[in-house]
């Protein structure tokens, strides 16, 4: 798989991924990194769902939490859920991310990846719901991972990008149309890890 290497190696500008993917590390500090990768582990309100494969059901390999507005509805297949309310350090995160992405979010889903046996599998982001999620904006804080894309209609044509401590990716335009992405689980020796993604979710008016 092709590494992504911003710093002279692979340009984003020169690959397929042209205008669809825009990445910024330390779009946050070290200091404000380190201290909001703390205070998401100790005092957000983490649950691990489950999913049914082939049969059976399995919990995913990492814990979640979902923040929104109140009149947001993050719903996945028809399932629905209603979020958590905004916190003071998402609110702050958000400011400046919409500020990046040019877009107003409503919703934010939290990953924690406890180690290098947390992943998420090949997916894209538009939960089998037309039109949903064009624009997802990623921030990520603690061990760097590896953000694995192919093509959908060719599985050969792959890159990846390491997500550093405080840094920035958008997935926009027909990225989750012909992408998928995922985050690998790794042999290797992994500390903890934080993925925040920015959605636009549906709102009660638009289910009227």
């Amino acid at each position: 798989m092709e590494q992504l290497d911003i710093f002279g190696g692979i340009d984003l500008n020169k690959t397929l991924l042209s205008g669809l993917i825009d990445y910024q590390p330390g779009m946050f500090n070290k200091q404000e990194s380190d201290r909001l990768l703390k205070k998401f582990i100790a005092n957000t309100q983490w649950s691990q769902k489950s999913l049914l494969m082939y049969g059976k059901e399995v919990l995913t390999p990492r814990l979640t939490a979902w923040f929104g507005d109140q009149d947001a509805d993050y719903s996945i297949s028809g399932e629905g859920s209603k979020p958590l309310p905004w916190t003071d350090d998402l609110l702050f995160i958000r400011e400046r991310v919409e500020q990046a992405a040019g877009t107003k979010f409503n919703s934010v889903l939290l990953n924690f990846y406890r180690d290098g046996n947390d992943s998420v599998a090949w997916h894209d982001d538009m939960d089998k719901i037309p039109g949903r999620n064009h624009t997802v904006a990623s921030v990520s804080f603690g061990e760097v991972r590896l953000f694995d894309i192919r093509n959908k209609a060719d599985h050969t044509t792959k890159f990846s990008i390491p997500l550093e401590h405080g840094s920035y990716l958008l997935m926009k335009g027909d990225f989750q149309q012909d992408w998928q992405h995922r985050i690998a689980k790794s042999t290797k020796p992994m500390k903890e890890r934080i993925n925040l993604t920015f959605r636009i979710s549906r709102t009660e008016d638009d289910m009227l």
